[in-house]
């Protein structure tokens, strides 16, 4: 019997069935028709003829084993071919063929019978007798070791290593392709499995012994069938994933609740506070502080905690565009306890907090939760790019480059600022600025291109199912980030929340040069001069944190700063880097502050909301479907 995946009938047979072996296959014409003859015999010789069946799970097959498939069925009613005409995957294949099974008993093993089929009624009989609910060949037992090849054996080792110690698995083999559940076992295990492919079944191992199954493992011969290779899509971003996948579903998410996750959150802000009395040298910033002008510090203060609502204004409008709506006010605390992450992890690692955050609550894919921030992160490069960019056209115009190269380049320190330090930050900046550039246009090429260039690419690398996942993963992202300022509004609307915000970082820093003493007009620097300064060294300095040597990005903004605001001005350099520690420390602060309000006042800390994010990311995928 043949049936499509877009219509597939579920006919039951009047036999009394008591095991369904299902074979798994994609492209197996060379071996389909010898596998379902040597599998029909096999169970013949223990079991009564109307008492199994053998389904071909044929997955999106492009060869001849549809019409080989075909026949078998028609010449004999035990067997049943159910076909799909795209790939579902493995476990997509085995998954709908079991549902359709007529069996107690369900088995399945891979086609090319690299397993000894001497060991199939040992696994019947493991589930069929009741005494086990699931049941699993290895060939990693220690009375009887299989003679695999190193390209094959090694990569095994690891990664039933890496299952047993994650995911707290008593079994040796988890991928052995010879299993056998009972239909309550799987039913009880299949809407818990996510993976659809060649993890299906090591999940539905996993989570059977979570959940006090009786699971059985004996030793198999086993032999090598054709050549295989190291996939890395396949074995890195597809059996990888799923393993930590599938560690957080299990060992984390389930001990996670309100107190816990708000609990993390403050250790963070707390850790991200304990943090920046190491980078930051507090006795500098507190000597400034005690000079400092309050009323000016607090008016910093004000006007960097003003640039918020306006990151959560632009943030709304790019997920707008990209068709998730949602309101300013939760996309500010939302940005606020992601940036409080990022003064604790390194290289921005904080951002996937924010991802995680609009998923839970607001049904974000993480494709389009990773493209909003890239192409918010666009936008901030982009922003100072071109407020450096035009100081330094200005330094051009009026000879000002000499009295900043010599700054940079030359000899000796800067105060108790290493020159090496301002040149690593300005070359980070450059660096920064130009790939900002690149990206920009790269993206504005590949939204005109109807190339499958992503899809190609990765076909390159990986003939795996597990490559068109991917793919479609990296093409969503793409997609998305192109999305983002797709339109002429969009653009200007999000290209002008950029600059004001950053005119307001800028300001900021402006308040605390005025704060500690600078007086405009009297040390010999004007208001204008002073004003360009400051646009060109907060510039520059948050270009260099883009890839920032210590949590925060504190060390290269600070070097940068007091270089440029030295080179440029008459400002003494123990002022300058005052300025630099205490503005750094002002945004800190008030990061960390407005991390701990929203935590409290929003409850979108580290991971909550995650029962809530099920229903909304379902009516989502829907939607989308």
């Amino acid at each position: 019997m043949s049936s499509s995946h877009q219509a597939s009938p579920v006919v039951t047979s009047t036999r009394n069935v008591e095991v369904s072996v299902v074979l798994p296959a994609y492209n197996e014409e060379k071996t389909i028709e010898s596998t379902v003859q040597t599998t029909l015999e096999t169970l013949g010789s223990f079991l009564p003829d109307d008492a199994y069946e053998v389904l071909v799970a044929e997955d999106g097959c492009d060869d001849r084993t549809p019409e080989i498939a075909d026949r078998l069925a028609a010449a004999d009613d035990r067997v049943r071919h159910f076909h799909s005409a795209e790939r579902l995957g493995r476990g997509g294949a085995l998954e709908r063929a079991f549902e359709a099974a007529d069996g107690e008993v369900l088995v399945y093993f891979d086609t090319d019978l690299a397993t000894d089929m001497k060991h199939l009624e040992e696994l019947v009989e493991h589930v069929r007798s009741g005494e086990y609910d699931v049941a699993t060949g290895s060939r990693w037992m220690p009375d009887n070791v299989a003679n695999r090849p190193a390209k094959r054996g090694v990569p095994s080792r690891f990664f039933n290593l890496f299952v047993r110690f994650f995911l707290r698995s008593d079994l040796r083999d988890h991928q052995c392709g010879f299993k056998a559940f009972s239909r309550d076992a799987f039913r009880l295990l299949r809407d818990d499995v996510k993976d659809n492919h060649w993890f299906w079944d090591t999940e539905m191992l996993v989570r059977a012994q979570r959940s006090g199954l009786r699971v059985a493992e004996f030793s198999v011969d086993w032999e090598p069938k054709g050549d295989t290779k190291v996939d890395l899509v396949r074995d890195v971003f597809g059996m990888g994933s799923q393993i930590l996948r599938t560690w957080w579903e299990l060992s984390v998410e389930p001990r996670i609740d309100r107190k816990v996750s708000m609990a993390a959150g403050v250790l963070m802000t707390l850790v991200a506070l304990a943090l920046m009395t190491v980078y930051i040298d507090f006795e500098q910033v507190l000597a400034r502080m005690a000079e400092a002008d309050p009323t000016l510090v607090g008016a910093a203060a004000l006007v960097y905690l003003l640039s918020w609502p306006i990151r959560g204004l632009r943030y709304r409008d790019i997920l707008a565009e990209l068709g998730f709506p949602s309101s300013p006010k939760f996309l500010t605390g939302a940005i606020f306890i992601s940036q409080t992450g990022n003064l604790v992890f390194p290289a921005r690692l904080g951002d996937g907090v924010r991802a995680y955050v609009v998923k839970a609550r607001r049904g974000v894919p993480w494709p389009s939760g990773f493209a909003s921030l890239a192409a918010e992160r666009v936008f901030d490069l982009l922003s100072l790019v071109v407020l450096a960019g035009t100081v330094l056209v200005g330094l051009t115009l009026t000879g000002g480059t000499a009295d900043l190269v010599e700054g940079i380049f030359g000899s000796g320190a800067v105060g108790t600022v290493d020159r090496g330090a301002a040149r690593v930050a300005t070359g980070v900046a450059a660096f920064v600025g130009i790939a900002a550039i690149v990206a920009v246009g790269a993206i504005v090429a590949s939204a005109r291109s109807d190339t499958q260039l992503i899809r190609r690419t990765i076909a390159r690398v990986s003939t795996d199912s597990y490559a068109d996942s991917v793919a479609s993963v990296i093409e969503r992202f793409v997609s998305d980030l192109q999305r983002a300022a797709g339109t002429r509004e969009a653009f200007a609307r999000v290209g002008l929340s950029s600059l004001s915000i950053w005119v307001l970082d800028v300001v900021t820093a402006f308040l605390v040069l005025l704060a500690l003493g600078v007086d405009v007009g009297a040390s010999g620097v004007s208001l204008v001069s002073l004003v360009a300064v400051s646009f060109f060294a907060v510039s520059v300095g948050n270009l260099a944190k883009v890839l920032p040597l210590s949590p925060g990005g504190i060390g290269l903004y600070e070097a940068a700063f007091t270089v440029l605001v030295v080179a440029l001005t008459p400002i003494a350099a123990p002022v300058a880097l005052g300025a630099a520690f205490l503005d750094h420390a002002v945004k800190n602060l008030v990061t960390a502050a407005g991390g701990i309000v929203s935590m409290a006042s929003l409850n979108v800390s580290l991971t909550t909301a995650v029962e809530e994010s099920t229903d909304i990311s379902d009516q989502v995928e829907t939607a989308q479907d």
